[in-house]
This record gives structure tokens, C-alpha cells and sequence, in this order.
């Protein structure tokens, strides 16, 4: 991956500054374009189901109708959402152009779609999450998209400063701006703090039970001595 800020390079890129909204509508939509072909394109109704789902989305969020359509709105103008018009269609449905924008092949779009979905993630946790999308033969594969992401102009992808006491790299979009990122990095740094701090706690709870099993051992030997 490279040195630089690629978030602070992409400033000004338009479709780089997306809000929260923005970016789980856009992730929606990448999303369902593989595990629902065959209902894509997305009605609004659709999408704001697909944004506010409990599983396979971090965080769990719950937006309107309202937001969604103004999050569309925003894509549109920015040119990575497109209304298309079906003769047989009731009510207006959308697709995204991320694939058109910034030329990304299935196994590309499939990453960056579970990146914008379920935050920063290693290429381990991209490999099974992307599963239902595009299935790739090993880690090395999704290695291979991450730095082809994170080589194109402007990148859509970066890795995070491995977090202390961790092995593996975590990898984010870039699409959310620079602020995004900094947020993804420092909850990476909470979550690996907290981890430590639970960690200790248990090394303590169980120091505790072993001198209160030793008590107890004590404690029957003594009162075993009384009958021998």
C-alpha cells in the first residue's frame, strides 16, 4: 500500500466526501446488484430496506425514506447513481455507476461494496464476507484487488496503521474522505485498547479463582487432618 494520505490526495475528488447515508446506499446498491440480480434495479422502498438491515452492516443504522431518496439524490449529482426508467416499473428504481466510474471489475466491486457496508476489515474477514458476492480461491486474491484498488487514480482504498497487538492489516474505503478514515482508524485503536483491557480483566478474574481455590484446598486439608 502507499505512504502517503491517499484520503488527504482524493480531497476534492468528487464522490470522496460521502456522508454516512451516501455511502450505505451506495454499498446497498453495489451489493445487490450481485445477490439480487434478478430484482436490480432498486426501488426506494428496496433500498432503505437494504440500508436499515441488522445483519451483514456495521453499524446498524436506521434511515428514512426521506434520507434515502436525498442520499440518492446526492449520487446522482455526483454521478454514481443513475435512475433508470422501466416501462413496467411503478415506481422509479435505481442502480449505481461506481462500475462504469472508476472501471472496476466483479471481484473489485465486491470488496469495496463489503468495505462501504461493514467498515475497515482484513483481507481474511473480506474473503468470507464477500462470499455471497465473488468468491475468491484465497487471501492472496483478495490481497491482489486491495492493492490494485489502492494503486488506481485517485485510490478507493487503504490500509490502516496495524492497531498494537494485532497480526493483521485492516484495510478501509476512501470514498468517506479523510475524516472517515481518521474515524475507522481510531475506533480500530478503541476496539484493540478495549480488547487489552477485557483481556486484563480476565487474567485477574482468574488469578482471583485460583487463590480462592487454593483457600479452599487449604482450608480441607485442615479439616481432613482433624479425622486422620
Amino acid at each position: 500500500m502507499q505512504d502517503s494520505n491517499p484520503a488527504a490526495d482524493n480531497a476534492g475528488e468528487p464522490g470522496f466526501d460521502l456522508d454516512a447515508a451516501e455511502l450505505r446506499v451506495l454499498g446497498v446498491l453495489m451489493e445487490k446488484a450481485f445477490i439480487t440480480p434478478d430484482a436490480y434495479p432498486l426501488s426506494i422502498n428496496a433500498i432503505t430496506t437494504g440500508c436499515n438491515q441488522l445483519t451483514a452492516r456495521e453499524p446498524v443504522m436506521s434511515l428514512s425514506e426521506a434520507e434515502v431518496q436525498a442520499a440518492i439524490d446526492s449520487l446522482i449529482a455526483r454521478r454514481l447513481v443513475s435512475k433508470r426508467d422501466q416501462a413496467s416499473a411503478r415506481v422509479p428504481k435505481y442502480e449505481h455507476l461506481v462500475r462504469l466510474r472508476h472501471s472496476l471489475p466483479p471481484p473489485e466491486q465486491a470488496v469495496l461494496a463489503i468495505l462501504l457496508l461493514r467498515g475497515a476489515q482484513t483481507a481474511g474477514e473480506l474473503r468470507q464476507r464477500c462470499e455471497r458476492l465473488y468468491r475468491f480461491d484465497d487471501v492472496a486474491a483478495v490481497d491482489a484487488v486491495l492493492e490494485h484498488l489502492a494503486e488506481k487514480y485517485p485510490p478507493l482504498v487503504a490500509a490502516l496503521p496495524r492497531a498494537p497487538g494485532t497480526k493483521e492489516t485492516r484495510h478501509v474505503h476512501l470514498l468517506g474522505g479523510e475524516a472517515a478514515v481518521q474515524e475507522m482508524a481510531e475506533a480500530q485503536a478503541g476496539g484493540a485498547a478495549g480488547g487489552r483491557a477485557r483481556i486484563a480483566e480476565l487474567e485477574d478474574e482468574l488469578r482471583r479463582l485460583r487463590e480462592d481455590f487454593d483457600a479452599l484446598r487449604r482450608e480441607f486439608d485442615t479439616f481432613r487432618q482433624q479425622f486422620d
